[in-house]
């Protein structure tokens, strides 16, 4: 593959929404971030870091779309956006557990994480023993990743009126990340019970 395949719309994308987790984050936690000596953050801060988590999840839907449609679509790029996801969500929960340190932001928080790690291996196994399509993204697994985004850019505006909203949102991600993952299970279980 060349580098020009490498570096199509689709794979720019997909590099562009990596670039912005550094910046999410330096944006979270420059002084006077929350909760760092005591400072609150302030309103700007938290819309910057929506407008940057908004961004990434449109370039997240964008990239695949431009990917079938241009027909642009490579090994680099099957690899790069589904760690590109992970990576910012991973990214916007660590934060959102330090501003909001409580049991049920660090449990959502831990799910998800745990959730993504379990299946990212399940499917590189289940590639090694060429079944990879047994794995392949369910529907569930889509509604998981709708909610968690919007859970997420909901939290990351810490308006205290839609808080509970914002929890609604996460806990539903969290049961339909559960439900994706015993799919999943599911899927492989022929091949794990294999001596």
């Amino acid at each position: 593959m060349t580098t020009g395949q490498i570096l199509n719309i689709p794979n720019i994308l997909t590099l562009a929404r990596i670039v912005l987790i550094p910046v999410f984050l330096l944006v979270a936690y420059w002084p006077p971030a929350i909760g760092i000596h005591g400072h609150d953050g302030s309103m700007s801060r938290h819309i910057i870091l929506t407008a940057i988590f908004v961004v990434a999840a449109v370039t997240d839907w964008f990239d695949g779309y431009l990917a079938r449609t241009l027909n642009q679509t490579s090994a680099f790029g099957r690899f790069l956006d589904p760690v590109a996801d992970k990576l910012m969500v991973a990214a916007a929960l660590i934060v959102l557990v330090q501003w909001q340190p409580s049991i049920s932001m660090a449990f959502a928080a831990i799910v998800i994480i745990s959730r993504e790690i379990t299946v990212s291996a399940l499917r590189e196994w289940m590639a090694e023993l060429g079944a990879r399509t047994n794995v392949a993204v369910s529907t569930v697994g889509k509604y998981k990743t709708a909610f968690q985004m919007i859970a997420i850019t909901v939290f990351l505006l810490n308006w205290k009126p839609l808080e509970m909203l914002a929890y609604g949102l996460l806990y539903t991600a969290v049961i339909l990340t559960l439900w994706s993952m015993f799919i999943y299970l599911k899927a492989a279980w022929p091949y794990l019970k294999q001596p």
